[in-house]
């Protein structure tokens, strides 16, 4: 198969957890070049900054020499477009993933036609886990070593 473009994995990634890398580690193998996009909400106030998440992220795909992690804020496709992306890469773990994600497939698609949305199905081993959770779990002591990367899970100690 060749691989195609850049393609960007969008997300808040608060925090990156093993099944984001997961999807982007699967990303990897079938477009030239994955941007981890970051998405900033200046009117929400994340676990961590979004530059925090941005060097965790690098810290976590060191071993992946076809990603590269950007902040942006506003609409998606028009940083897609910006970007000459081919595609938008979306995991979904259950069905609920899937309405709000096909909801969103068919607004982007109408806004920016030539970039199309794939949607990759998570691990199993990842499936019921999501950043919300792994936050939740940490926020009451709980282990989350099972849930994401080491550069991450020092950082949440730190905390």
């Amino acid at each position: 198969m060749t691989k195609k473009g850049l393609a960007l994995y969008p997300g808040s990634f608060d925090p990156f957890t093993f099944g984001h890398l997961d999807i982007l580690e699967r990303s990897c193998r079938l477009f030239e070049h994955v941007e981890v996009t970051i998405a900033r909400n200046s009117e929400k106030q994340g676990f961590f900054s979004t530059d925090e998440r941005k060097n965790l992220i690098e810290a976590c795909t060191g071993h992946l020499d076809n990603v590269s992690v950007e902040i942006f804020e506003g609409l998606l496709v028009d940083h897609a477009s910006g970007r000459n992306a081919v595609a938008l890469v979306r995991g979904l773990r259950q069905v609920s993933d899937f309405d709000y994600e096909f909801r969103m497939a068919f607004a982007n698609r109408r806004l920016a036609p030539d970039v199309e949305t794939v949607f990759l199905m998570t691990s199993e081993e990842h499936a019921l886990i999501n950043a919300s959770i792994v936050r939740e779990i940490h926020r009451y002591g709980g282990d989350v070593s099972s849930f994401v990367p080491p550069p991450v899970l020092d950082a949440m100690r730190a905390r």
